[in-house]
Formats: C-alpha cells, sequence, structure tokens
C-alpha cells in the first residue's frame, strides 16, 4: 500500500516552479510615428500606458528597457505618407529604416525585429496589395521582399512578415539570401487567426481597412488543425522562429505547436488582451500584477519560447523585485 501523499508539502515550501518567466523570454512592441518629432510621444487612447514614439524617443525606450534586462523590440512603422502599394515600407529613408539605424547605433546589443506588412503603409489597410477590390497574394510577395531587404539594409536582425500571405517566408528567405543577408532570421506570424483583439492595435499602427476585411488571408478562429499547416508551410519555406497570434485566447494552439514542431515559437500578447486586463484592474476588478503575471506564465508553460508583450517592461520590474 502506498504511504499517503500530500501534495501541500511542497507547495508550502514553494520550490517547485515548472514555468518560470525571465526577461530574455520578452519582446517589447513599439509603435515609431514618423508625424511625431524631437523627443515627444503620443498616448494610445485604448491601450492606457502605451504610446506611439517619434524617432528620437523610441531610442530612448529602448534604452529603458534595455536597462530592465529587456533585449528584443518589436518595431511598428507610421509613415507621414501612404499610398495603394506602400511604397513608403520599402524607402531607404523610411520611418523604420532610419528608427533602426538610430537604434542600432545608440543601444549596445540591441536586438531589433521589424513587422513586415502592408498594413500601416497603404490608404486601404490591407496586409497586401488590392486589385479589384481584392487583395492580391502573388504580387504582394514581390513588395514583400524589397521591405525585407530594406529593413536589413537598415540593420534588422530579424525581419517577421505578419501578413499571412501563402509563399511569403519563401519569397522573403529568397530576396534576403540573393542580397547577402543570409544572417537575418525570419520570424513569421504563421499562426495569425483573424481575431477580434486587434481593435486597439489598429488604432495604435494606424492600420485600419477602408472596406472589406482579413478573413481571406488571416485563419477563422474556429480552426486548430489549420494552424498546424500553416506553422509546418513555414518552417519548410525557412522560418527560423513562428509566431501564434493572439496568445492568451489560443493557448490550445501554442500548446500544439510546441508539441509538433521543435522550431522556437514565438506567442504575441495582443492588444486587446493588453487593453482588456488594464481597463479590468482600472476599475478594481482584478489586480493588475497578479493577472499580468498569471496570463503570461501561461503563454510560457504552454510552450512558448518568446512572449510579445506590451507588458515587457512591467514584467522585467516585477521579476526585478522578486529577485531581491
Amino acid at each position: 500500500m502506498f504511504p499517503e501523499v500530500r501534495m501541500r508539502r511542497l507547495r508550502k515550501l514553494k520550490l517547485i516552479g515548472e514555468s518560470k518567466l525571465s526577461t530574455d523570454d520578452l519582446i517589447l512592441p513599439l509603435f515609431i510615428d514618423e508625424n511625431i518629432e524631437g523627443e515627444n510621444k503620443k498616448p494610445i487612447s485604448s491601450m492606457p500606458g502605451q504610446y506611439r514614439f517619434s524617432i528620437e524617443s523610441a531610442v530612448k525606450e529602448v534604452l529603458e528597457a534595455h536597462s530592465r534586462g529587456i533585449k528584443s523590440v518589436l518595431l511598428f512603422g507610421i509613415p507621414r505618407r501612404k499610398d495603394e502599394t506602400g511604397s513608403e515600407a520599402f524607402n531607404k529613408e523610411g520611418v523604420i529604416q532610419r528608427a533602426v539605424r538610430q537604434i542600432k547605433k545608440d543601444v549596445e546589443n540591441a536586438v531589433i525585429i521589424t513587422d513586415l506588412c502592408l498594413c500601416e503603409y497603404t490608404t486601404h489597410g490591407h496586409c497586401g496589395l488590392v486589385e479589384n477590390g481584392s487583395v492580391v497574394n502573388d504580387p504582394t510577395l514581390e513588395v514583400l521582399g524589397k521591405i525585407a531587404v530594406s529593413q536589413a539594409e537598415a540593420g534588422a536582425d530579424i525581419v517577421a512578415p505578419s501578413g499571412m500571405m501563402d509563399g511569403m517566408v519563401k519569397a522573403i528567405r529568397e530576396n534576403l539570401d540573393k542580397e547577402g543577408f543570409t544572417e537575418t532570421a525570419i520570424m513569421s506570424y504563421a499562426a495569425k487567426y483573424n481575431s477580434a483583439l486587434y481593435g486597439p492595435f489598429r488604432e495604435a499602427a494606424d492600420s485600419s481597412y477602408k472596406s472589406g476585411d482579413r478573413s481571406s488571408y488571416q485563419m477563422a478562429f474556429s480552426n486548430a488543425r489549420e494552424a498546424l499547416r500553416e506553422v509546418e508551410l513555414d518552417i519548410r519555406e525557412g522560418a527560423d522562429i513562428v509566431m501564434v497570434k493572439p496568445a492568451i485566447f489560443y493557448l490550445d494552439i501554442i500548446s500544439k505547436v510546441r508539441e509538433r514542431f521543435d522550431v522556437p515559437l514565438a506567442a504575441y500578447n495582443v492588444s486587446g488582451e493588453y487593453s482588456m486586463i488594464t481597463a479590468a484592474s482600472e476599475n478594481g476588478y482584478l489586480n493588475r500584477e497578479e493577472v499580468m503575471m498569471e496570463g503570461l506564465t501561461a503563454i510560457k508553460r504552454a510552450g512558448a519560447d518568446l512572449i510579445i508583450t506590451y507588458f515587457a517592461k512591467e514584467v522585467a520590474e516585477v521579476l526585478r523585485q522578486s529577485d531581491k
């Protein structure tokens, strides 16, 4: 007969922690707005505590994050000028290209990831080129390749295609390699769902679409097996890191991808997840710090190696205090 097992014996000692967050896990997303000058920044109303930054203020933000142990940032650009084809996205003097160069100059050992998409740069707000009212896949691939090379030339360590175009990783890898950027990594938004949780982001990045929707290229939230196919295709095409987006609402997908594939896995704790926790805590319904840490630890527990989160600086401070 087995002796009586009491699980409380170890719980009270707090010796066993299966999933632990680290600042090494965190990637801080930043919105860099070409319309903001000097060291100014602009609050994002739907994401209290988050801002659009000028290039100068973004550098200060990266420096502060770096001082807290956060090595990686993910940059989104908001150009002064938009057009139908998103040409500012591959302008060598574009907002992201200039920001990357300045951060590389001023922040030692920063890992810079650049979002690679057209939605912030086009007048229609879609992630690909639009012809006759529809987003066209293959013509978009050529543009994505040009953007990737432009970002790599500026000094991006990782490019992160987020448009969910079929064949985008292959096209980007081929263009990078052709131009000699064989060391530039690709973090693909491999399983990106057509989620209602992106609303605050669209304000932050000025990327709302003017007509139609994104259901033709983003995944339906009802599908799980499709996510595994998308991830597998991107790995075959050369993705170095794959991503699941959103995160907390999609822990089952993170877990399934982790079990199936042995590649680095990122998860994006998206704007809507941030704003819900923020709003609930501001109204006194939830404890912000406790829910933040529980949610991000759940993402880690599900299998993510990297977590893109607007909470990154707060989490770093909580971890620093807990280490004292």
